[in-house]
């Protein structure tokens, strides 16, 4: 894998207190992301342009540009958490804050890799490098090479198992809180983490039973994957779209979490399914026959306009 390997060789040839080990981490992290987005399409990095010279460029039919633009750098860590799942908002956060650093490092002058030592960064560098080698089908051995890939791998599990430790802390916490209201108190919250979960299902939230307290709380996702549009028999139009699930509450107990990680540990991390119902006439922007009237007065209206300014001519 060639993605941002020059600066990793550079990054760990070099001493971890050394201000110029995030530099190079930061660099080839870079790299490495807009070669992922490249893995779907190079025309997603091209930077857009009246004359769409840019993409020209990148499909091969422009290439007499000399300084073809690609994207910003903050884009691209956008682009690969909304695309790919696995790279998570965590890691979209700790890539922009190496980002940042290495702005500052570059365009101020600043030393600002000095004071952001690499216990504050390394961790979530090395999970956001898992992340985007796995949508291209590779491993960190494929990237960093054997060695650092193992060290890497050693401090990711180290904290997830850290993170192991505080779920279940904060689940035993508010277990804890629960089981010591009143069992009226109890009832109530049950009813309304119910009544509540049901509301929120209109919303596009996901219901589940709270590990701690055994209430319905809600999860909320984003979207991946392709959707299924099935017709069922009566008519109506079924999309089915895939989600990945990033945050979850529970108004019962008060048990929030954050992150996929601490929802996987807590056996809330299952993708589910997100089910869409419209009727053919709300899916196809079709004109009901029944509203007829209403669609013509509707567009007089909106000529009304330009009728009268042609009157004024």
């Amino acid at each position: 894998m060639g993605e941002g390997a020059p600066f990793f060789q550079y990054a760990f040839n070099t001493p971890r207190d050394d201000a110029t080990f995030g530099l190079w981490c930061s660099l080839g992290l870079e790299l490495l992301a807009r070669a992922t987005l490249a893995s779907v399409s190079p025309t997603l990095l091209a930077q857009p342009d009246k004359e769409q010279k840019n993409l020209l460029h990148v499909v091969h039919k422009e290439s007499e540009l000399q300084l073809p633009k690609s994207i910003a750098t903050t884009l691209v860590f956008d682009l690969c958490k909304r695309m790919f799942p696995v790279f998570s908002e965590e890691d979209r956060k700790v890539a922009l804050a190496l980002l940042n650093r290495r702005n500052a490092e570059l365009h101020s002058g600043a030393a600002a890799f000095e004071e952001y030592r690499s216990s504050q960064w390394l961790t979530g560098f090395y999970h956001a490098c898992r992340s985007l080698t796995t949508v291209l089908e590779e491993s960190l051995k494929d990237l960093f090479g054997e060695q650092e890939a193992k060290f890497a791998e050693e401090m990711l599990a180290e904290n997830r198992e850290n993170v192991k430790k505080e779920v279940l802390s904060a689940i035993a916490t508010h277990k804890k809180v629960f089981e010591a209201k009143q069992p009226d108190e109890q009832k109530a919250a049950k009813l309304e983490a119910e009544k509540l979960g049901q509301e929120l299902s209109t919303k596009r939230h996901h219901r589940v039973t709270c590990p701690a307290c055994g209430c319905t709380a809600t999860i909320q996702g984003r979207p991946f994957g392709k959707e299924h549009v099935t017709h069922d028999e009566s008519g109506e139009i079924v999309v089915r779209q895939a989600v990945s699930p990033t945050e979850f509450s529970c108004p019962a107990c008060g048990l929030k979490l954050t992150t996929y990680a601490q929802l996987e540990t807590a056996g809330l991390g299952d993708h589910y399914t997100r089910k869409t119902t419209y009727s053919a006439v709300e899916y196809y922007g079709l004109i009901d026959p029944d509203d007829l009237d209403s669609y013509i007065y509707e567009y007089l209206e909106s000529q009304a306009g330009d009728f009268r300014e042609y009157d004024n001519e």
